[in-house]
């Protein structure tokens, strides 16, 4: 219950830090190109200071084999998300792609943060760059309807694959940084949640919720994301044995996250209903105040029963 209580109080503080980048939008004050702006600040410089500081910790050989029984976690539960969200939306790349991806980058990260501390970030990095990799590759063909490949230069030039290559550096030969780089680091870390949380007010600002509202198939698109996907997720963490609970419990918020803002990002991009992917963002965004708590209860108490047995 403590653990709920946290992430309750965590999701206020972030909604509210929404309602301002809500209300700073309708007011002026944040404009679209400023929203853009916000949004390179989160890619190429929050989120990778998030994932540098992530592996900040003490190398041992239970990290290590942590980090490797992640990266699997995370390669068999994205393989299950995009499964799922093919048989549910087969003729919507739209709500396929939404369903697919969630948002542990900005949306998860902060609540993994309150529950598990930095270290827990350490075990959620596979998940963000495999998640990323199959947007930019997988999730632009969906939406596209033409195949397309991902050159060795985008990999390794793409933001959050610098930063996993730092971070693992720092990790393995457990380098110790000057303390004006960890001082600077910190703060770059410390802007990824107002600065995310301002980018989603701003999509909920861009939308009619008279309208939003009345959509049956945004409630569709938020039930597979926000409930069944994560349900599979849970029950897979639950029978597989040998698992820390930190990193249970990474993997189930990363699944259990609302649409990935990428998604409206990619809309944009390549001319497909960019309102659209931003009712789905902002939709599976309002829900998930609720399902995230009582999913990460409902885990509890299973692993509480079952895995301490």
């Amino acid at each position: 219950m403590e653990t709920v209580l946290i992430l309750l109080q965590q999701i206020l503080i972030m909604f509210l830090l929404a309602a301002v980048g809500f209300i700073a939008f309708r007011t002026g004050k944040i404009s679209n190109e400023g929203s853009k702006t916000i949004g390179n600040i989160l890619i190429y410089i929050s989120l990778p200071a998030v994932i540098v500081k992530g592996f900040m910790v003490e190398r041992t050989g239970e990290r290590i084999t942590g980090l490797l029984i992640s990266m699997a976690a995370a390669a068999v539960i994205l393989g299950i998300c995009i499964l799922v969200s093919r048989l549910c939306f087969r003729n919507d790349p739209i709500a396929s792609f939404g369903a697919a991806f969630s948002n542990p980058g900005f949306f998860g990260i902060p609540l993994i943060t309150a529950i598990l501390g930095d270290g827990g970030v350490f075990y959620v990095a596979p998940f963000i760059a495999f998640l990323n990799l199959l947007q930019w590759s997988y999730g632009v063909s969906l939406l596209t309807g033409r195949k397309t490949g991902l050159k060795a230069k985008q990999i390794l030039t793409a933001p959050f694959m610098i930063a996993i290559v730092v971070g693992l550096i720092l990790f393995f030969t457990k380098l110790s940084l000057p303390v004006v780089v960890t001082k600077t680091l910190d703060f770059c870390v410390g802007l990824n949640t107002p600065l995310a949380m301002f980018a989603v007010g701003v999509y909920l600002a861009q939308c009619s919720f008279r309208k939003m509202l009345k959509k049956k198939k945004l409630y569709a698109i938020s039930a597979i994301r926000l409930l069944l996907i994560p349900l599979i997720v849970l029950a897979l963490l639950t029978v597989i044995p040998g698992i820390s609970n930190d990193i249970r419990y990474g993997m189930l918020i990363s699944a259990a996250c609302p649409v990935g803002s990428n998604l409206a990002v990619y809309a944009q991009l390549h001319d497909k209903d960019y309102t659209y992917a931003v009712e789905t963002v902002a939709t599976s965004t309002l829900f998930c105040i609720v399902t995230i708590p009582l999913l990460v209860q409902l885990a509890g108490l299973l692993w509480d029963v079952i895995i301490t047995r």
